[in-house]
């Protein structure tokens, strides 16, 4: 058990006979009336978000999750299989347990969120920021750059993402996975 006090982002607690992760909270303190949270709830088999509020100070079931390393093997017809990085065993996950699936080659690296008292598998998540090779791009217009002008670019694993005009072909970049978006060129 838990209280409103104890939340941070990537709880995981028993809400609604499911499972649900905490991916934004707020603390609210009014001038009139009770102070409350606002949080929003990702669900983990579903993926739906969910507002809710809480009043302060109430109690909620937290579930035991435990986040083992694994690395991308390959994706086929029943979703992607990934290998733990200790016991070498296999764990095919199906596409809806696996957000930003596009920004994942082969042998990357991943934490897999397993429920502890079931050892069932909830969802993978990826680095905050992955290296990808740029296959293709517009080339950028010189002299074009008096502001942060962006253009679209398809990397390794198929994604599009919007870049900055000097990046080209067979550029490696970070991007980062919670919004698809560009960070640095890689050396």
């Amino acid at each position: 058990m838990a209280t409103t006090a104890d939340f941070r982002n990537g709880l995981v607690l028993e809400y609604n006979n499911d499972l649900y992760v905490i991916t934004e909270f707020q603390h609210v303190k009014p001038g009139k009336g009770p102070a409350f949270v606002r949080t929003k709830l990702r669900n983990i088999k579903s993926g739906k978000v969910l507002d809710n509020t809480f009043n302060a100070g109430v109690k909620v079931t937290t579930a035991r999750v435990e986040q083992r390393p694994h690395q991308f093997l390959y994706k086929d017809d029943y979703g992607y299989t990934f290998m733990d990085n200790a016991t070498f065993e296999q764990v095919s996950l199906p596409e809806a347990m696996v957000p930003f699936a596009d920004l994942m080659k082969e042998g990357q690296e991943a934490t897999i969120l397993f429920h502890a008292e079931t050892e069932q598998p909830l969802t993978a998540e990826l680095p905050t920021t992955v290296e990808l090779m740029v296959t293709y791009t517009e080339p950028g217009l010189r002299g074009d750059t008096a502001t942060n002008t962006l253009k679209p670019a398809t990397v390794e694993t198929g994604a599009r993402i919007q870049v900055p005009l000097f990046i080209d072909t067979d550029t490696k970049i970070r991007v980062k996975t919670s919004d698809y978006s560009y960070v640095e060129r890689v050396k």
